[in-house]
């Protein structure tokens, strides 16, 4: 099967949803979603977007960014977040998306790593909020066609020109071919054992990146998150309890109940300083207590998180919920500019695919998000400034063995990643030939 479009995008989580609002009207876009369209990372976050509160806040913000990725950012990257913040914020709030707020106007919450109050959030489930608000928006769009079930397995390239992908739709071979194409498919949470992401999301973009000599970047960045609720009936996936719990007022105990690290420090600190905690008191988990909090306040701040733990048989209000750390996010990705261009002409890379460098070593608290959504606007603007001066190229291939490209590409990223941090290679679902060199 062949299909055409101006813009081919692959992923349907913020980054690539934002990014096609934000192309012209009279582009036609193809988006294909490897499941279902709302099935993505986007869709789990909970905490909130973080937003510079005016141009007094931007130093600030930028230091906190600075500091939490242990200056190993780009500093461009995290100015141009920064400052780009509250216009991204605002076109966000004018597509749909409502903030919690007071009769002074939008409230602002606090996580670690944050000197002041600058996020904005819906409840405890503001990535489900925004994903679901800007899909309602494409939806409406006439130029923009969404393929579900379908899964990316290689780049179509001429030149070092991308002009088109490859899909396993339903088993059979899929050739979109567009002017540029957008790699928007999220991180590689599925290819850990213990992880907060969907698993279906297995770092598939930037495998295929590897194997066609794109730019990667900073692989070696996996964050580990410090608080995913520990539940001995799922080793697996993990269901992140979000640190606007710690910026609330929960407090991180061991066993003994006895408190042991400042809950606002950068996520990295504090998973480091549980690790610690649980080998010294030879524990599966510690425990984030807020049952001093008004069961009230908890289950209107919190009503996602509040009703989870409950199906785990655990009351907030009147107990701790026990966590550990699982891997959250991935800093590094195909290697980008401030528009989101790669190595490759015509071919753009966003969200957590991508790696600007914004996040440096370990990102910060409620930084995804906005990253999604800055830089996505960018790209589609940049995009829309020259995709009239491109040709459409279709070339005919044979039928390939979409099974085999799957598999090496997953096997070539877990390689990469095992050359690079032997120390987690245990932690991985499954391991190529280089983990056992390595090991």
């Amino acid at each position: 099967m062949k299909r055409v479009a101006d813009v081919l995008i692959v992923g349907s989580g913020v980054a690539g949803l934002y990014a096609s609002l934000n192309l012209r009207e009279d582009l036609e876009i193809i988006m294909v979603s490897k499941k279902s369209v709302n099935l993505c990372n986007s869709s789990l976050a909970q905490g909130g977007i973080a937003v510079a509160r005016g141009k007094e806040d931007f130093q600030s913000f930028i230091e906190d960014t600075l500091k939490a990725g242990k200056y190993e950012n780009n500093i461009d990257s995290v100015r141009v977040l920064v400052e780009e913040s509250m216009d991204n914020i605002n076109k966000l709030m004018d597509l749909g998306a409502n903030f919690e707020k007071d009769k002074n106007g939008v409230l602002f919450t606090k996580e670690g790593a944050h000197e002041i109050n600058r996020i904005v959030y819906h409840k405890d489930i503001t990535g489900k909020h925004v994903e679901d608000i800007l899909l309602e928006n494409v939806k409406r769009r006439k130029n923009i066609k969404i393929i579900e079930d379908c899964e990316m397995v290689d780049i179509y390239h001429r030149d070092n020109r991308c002009i088109g992908a490859l899909f396993n739709k339903d088993g059979e071979n899929l050739s979109i071919y567009a002017k540029v194409v957008i790699l928007a498919t999220g991180g590689i949470g599925g290819l850990f054992k213990k992880s907060t992401n969907e698993r279906i999301i297995t770092g598939d973009s930037i495998g295929v990146a590897i194997r066609n000599n794109i730019e990667i970047k900073d692989l070696s960045y996996i964050q580990i998150h410090p608080t995913a609720f520990f539940s001995k009936k799922s080793e697996e996936k993990r269901f992140l309890i979000s640190e606007s719990v710690r910026g609330e007022g929960g407090k991180l105990i061991n066993c003994n109940g006895e408190r042991f690290v400042d809950e606002l420090l950068p996520r990295d600190i504090v998973a480091k300083k549980i690790y610690e905690e649980m080998k010294k008191t030879n524990s599966n988990n510690v425990f984030l207590d807020v049952s001093f909090m008004e069961k009230s306040f908890l289950q209107n701040r919190f009503p996602n998180i509040y009703n989870k733990c409950l199906d785990e048989g655990i009351d907030i209000s009147k107990e701790p919920i026990p966590v550990a750390p699982a891997q959250h996010y991935f800093m590094g990705g195909i290697k980008v500019d401030l528009n989101g261009k790669t190595s490759m002409e015509n071919l753009y890379a966003l969200g957590e695919t991508s790696c600007t460098g914004v996040h440096g070593a370990n990102r910060l608290a409620s930084n995804s998000l906005l990253e999604a959504l800055v830089f996505s606007r960018r790209g589609a603007l940049e995009i829309n400034s020259y995709i009239d001066d491109l040709e459409l190229i279709i070339e005919e291939r044979e039928c390939e063995d979409l099974d085999k490209y799957r598999l090496l590409n997953r096997k070539i990223l877990i390689d990469e990643i095992c050359r690079l941090r032997g120390d987690i290679k245990d932690e991985l679902v499954t391991c190529g030939g280089e983990c056992k060199k390595s090991s």
